[in-house]
């Protein structure tokens, strides 16, 4: 017997999708730097946004639960990939790791991007949660509504990792 879908779900997921689905995309790049990998956390990503909409309650705004969810995926999903890969390291460690050598004097704008994404990528989920989200251009109570920290924490981390990613990437541009 075929289990009938619930169409608020289906309206809900359709919204989500449609005003977001870049954003989750974006997301999931943030998360994971291979393509074919992405593309299995981006369907693991909508198949438990499709799942979670049933207990959607009005409670928090759509964008917010869909970007929890979205976040909670790609946090069990690196969790479960941390185990055949290189440890993540925290906000203390990042100033120490190695830097890549090959940036040239007159760097391109896309490079430095791919590089602060790799960069972004070697954070811990929590803090990589709060800078994808604040790349997002999400106000902190937003994050910290998806992220169950205290705004002026969420505040704090923002501040603090931007200033990491700054020196580093200034780091690596003038160690050529």
């Amino acid at each position: 017997m075929r289990q009938e879908t619930d169409p608020n779900r289906e309206q809900l997921y359709a919204g989500a999708t449609a005003e977001f689905g870049r954003a989750l995309d974006r997301l999931a790049a943030g998360y994971e730097a291979d393509p074919v990998k992405r593309l299995d956390l981006r369907q693991e990503i909508h198949l438990n946004l499709w799942k979670s909409l049933d207990g959607f309650d009005n409670r928090c705004s759509l964008r917010t639960w869909t970007f929890r969810v979205a976040h909670n995926a790609a946090v069990s999903y690196i969790n479960r990939e941390r185990r055949n890969n290189a440890a993540l390291i925290g906000l203390e460690e990042i100033e120490h790791t190695a830097h890549t050598p090959a940036w040239e004097p007159d760097i391109d704008h896309r490079r430095a991007l791919e590089r602060l994404s790799q960069l972004i990528r070697k954070l811990k989920p929590l803090d990589r949660q709060i800078m994808l989200s604040y790349l997002e251009e999400m106000d902190t109570a937003s994050i910290a509504e998806i992220t169950g920290l205290s705004p002026a924490n969420v505040a704090m981390k923002v501040h603090r990792v931007k200033n990491i990613l700054s020196r580093r990437l200034h780091k690596e541009h003038h160690n050529v």
